[in-house]
């Protein structure tokens, strides 16, 4: 199985492609990848809907993603990756699953894509190496992820881990 993981170099160089993205073109750029996995290309029209913005804000970013060389883009026509963007979108593909992952081990629910999308724009690379190390662990430990999912559900409902009103 491949792993999610990168040379300390590989990171390196993911930042340095990254500091040059907010937080809405990581987004975008996430989403096409998922698209261009699938099909090859996405159109303005469907990453609108998916991403449930207007067509006009698509056009802005597409456009200064196409500037940055993560994508190709002719108006009217189908979007598509360069090879720039596409290790780029598959590392922020990652970035997304790896916290989701994480998330949903810990047990959350009603908001995992809200959280996983909030975070995903403000974990430090450290940070999220170091979930994915605890990830594996995890894997390799089954009991110890079972104990916790059994210490869960002990809990009563309105048990808060920590003071929110303080």
């Amino acid at each position: 199985m491949k792993s999610d993981f990168h040379t300390f170099r590989g990171y390196q160089l993911l930042i340095q492609q990254q500091q040059a993205l907010t937080p809405s073109m990581e987004d975008y750029l996430e989403m096409i990848y998922r698209n261009c996995v699938k099909e090859g290309h996405v159109r303005m029209n469907q990453l609108a809907d998916q991403l449930n913005v207007r067509s006009s804000s698509v056009t802005k970013i597409v456009q200064k993603l196409a500037e940055l060389d993560f994508l190709i883009y002719r108006p009217y026509g189908i979007i598509q990756l360069t090879e720039k963007g596409t290790t780029m979108g598959k590392f922020l593909l990652q970035r997304h699953n790896m916290l989701k992952d994480f998330l949903e081990k810990l047990g959350l629910t009603g908001t995992l894509l809200q959280d996983t999308e909030m975070l995903e724009h403000h974990v430090s690379l450290e940070l999220l190496k170091t979930i994915g190390i605890f990830l594996l662990f995890l894997e390799s430990q089954p009991a110890f992820l079972q104990a916790f999912t059994e210490f869960r559900q002990t809990l009563p409902k309105a048990t808060p881990a920590i003071d929110l009103d303080n």
